[in-house]
């Protein structure tokens, strides 16, 4: 699946931000919200050894139209020629790749096998570089025009749990402990602050970039903060929880606005700008969930059993990532 057990402890003292409690009253209506229709399939991509087999975080690459796929179970990248439609090239050495990032035709990779993460091209495909990273790097972040890898590392029984940022061009390093398990993380449009899931206890962290300064703990009324995607015109986080939920907060404020219910444990959400829907891959049943968060409607799209990982390419695309059919659902957001 998506992370591993850890091993690390929790430690400091929680500013946590204050909520009311109307967000109760709007979870209560949400859950009265009818599931409408569903997403269409509209193909299939297939990618060599993937039926039955182990796939994590994904990212597409607007500069070279390319998706790259963290397949876990097999220690490569997968490479998706989006405008062709088709499986363009499998990039090994990635022991225990637990995900990828792309920004600006730049690609981040973490390898929790390797304590490391990768610095590649998205056109050459070249590994570029390698930074050694704490214990089992998960969630991720590339900057291109500002030479940032940040990794958070989830850590194991000798390490705590931190979060670490290299400046690409001058290798500089800057780390700090976190209070908790990290998952998924994001930045702002203008990539002045960062915001990572903490699984327990369940908060958004943020912190100043590019020093990792002015620390503060937004508190999520859900267990088990996981996936995590921004609205930056809206200014909202959404946050998809392992108590199948998925909760809105103000990216200003952390004041929480909504939660709604899904149909099982998440991974990551996408909110895609084009249609302001929000959709969340989950693995068992095997469906993708889209809120939008507008009316808070919500639709369930069939996809397979262990389809946990998905990536939005816009305008109007979702992969899919899913070993029964061997390779990616192609759905239409439209």
């Amino acid at each position: 699946m998506f992370e591993e057990i850890a091993h690390g402890r929790s430690q400091g003292i929680f500013s946590f931000l204050p909520f009311s409690d109307c967000f109760w009253r709007k979870r209560s209506r949400a859950r009265r919200r009818e599931v409408i229709m569903s997403l269409k399939t509209v193909g299939t991509i297939a990618i060599p050894g993937a039926a039955g087999s182990e796939f994590d975080h994904a990212a597409f690459d607007a500069k070279s139209r390319r998706v790259f796929i963290a397949h876990t179970a097999r220690d490569c990248l997968e490479v998706i020629d989006h405008d062709a439609g088709r499986h363009l090239a499998t990039l090994p050495g990635f022991p225990g790749v637990a995900g990828a990032v792309a920004d600006d035709g730049q690609i981040l990779v973490t390898n929790r096998g390797s304590a490391s993460v990768a610095f590649l091209d998205a056109g050459t495909l070249e590994t570029r570089a390698l930074f050694k990273t704490g214990a089992r790097p998960n969630g991720a972040v590339i900057v291109a025009r500002s030479g940032l890898a940040i990794a958070a590392c989830i850590g194991d029984d000798g390490e705590t749990p931190t979060l670490q940022l290299t400046e690409l061009s001058s290798h500089k390093h800057v780390s700090i402990d976190l209070p908790g398990r990290p998952r998924w993380c994001v930045t702002d449009a203008a990539a002045e602050r960062i915001f990572l899931c903490i699984r327990e206890p369940s908060m958004v962290l943020v912190a100043r970039l590019p020093d990792l300064g002015a620390v503060t703990h937004w508190k999520v009324p859900s267990p088990g903060a996981h996936g995590l995607d921004i609205d930056h015109s809206r200014g909202r986080l959404y946050i998809a929880c392992d108590d199948s939920t998925l909760v809105e907060m103000s990216s200003t404020t952390g004041e929480v606005n909504n939660v709604w219910p899904i149909a099982g444990p998440p991974d990551v959400p996408f909110f895609n700008p084009a249609t302001g829907l929000v959709h969340v891959a989950i693995g068992e049943p095997g469906l993708v969930e889209t809120v939008d968060p507008r009316t808070g409607h919500r639709m369930q799209t069939a996809t397979g059993a262990d389809a946990h990982t998905t990536v939005l390419v816009p305008p109007d695309r979702l992969y899919v990532i899913s070993p029964a059919h061997r390779g990616i659902m192609v759905l239409s957001d439209s």
